[in-house]
């Protein structure tokens, strides 16, 4: 048994809306010159302003909706909400799991930290217990090339 093609579909009813619309402005476009020129004038003008009203807001509604997508069907490219209401059709534990690396980065981040954290903790440790440990005259102390040669007697 055959199935639909819902891309078929699709296209079907994207010709039949595009044959509707070319109909309904070639008979608003005669009706339009058995009209008043005043009448004409006002209708030209309520027109421009949809225009930039539709063109405004469609430019809102692509820099405010993070969760649509670009459909191409056809020639014609539309922007889709993702799902019904703004939420997406992908189960919960999918979402969940798409944060999931994230979350192991961060976790990975902070391991790191903590490791270089102890390494110098354990490094200021040797150079006190050194310096606990030998018997140096006061003067040694603030000698700058004091640590470095401390690191290398230990070595």
């Amino acid at each position: 048994m055959n199935k639909p093609n819902p891309m078929h579909f699709a296209q079907a009813l994207d010709t039949l809306e595009t044959r509707f619309g070319l109909r309904l402005a070639a008979s608003l476009t005669e009706g339009n010159q058995t009209l008043p020129h005043d009448v004409s004038e006002r209708l030209r003008f309520a027109r421009e302003q949809a225009l930039l009203k539709a063109r405004s807001l469609r430019q809102a509604q692509t820099a405010a909706a993070p969760g649509t997508m670009l459909v191409h069907s056809g020639t014609a490219a539309a922007l889709g909400a993702s799902g019904q209401g703004g939420q997406s059709g992908l189960p919960r534990w999918l979402k969940l799991a798409s944060v999931l690396p994230l979350l192991m980065l961060l976790l990975g981040l902070l391991l790191i930290h903590q490791s270089q954290l102890h390494e110098q903790i354990l490094a200021a440790a040797d150079v006190d217990t050194a310096l606990l440990s030998d018997h140096l005259p006061p003067a040694a102390y603030g000698d700058p090339g004091f640590t470095e040669y401390l690191s290398d007697s230990q070595e």
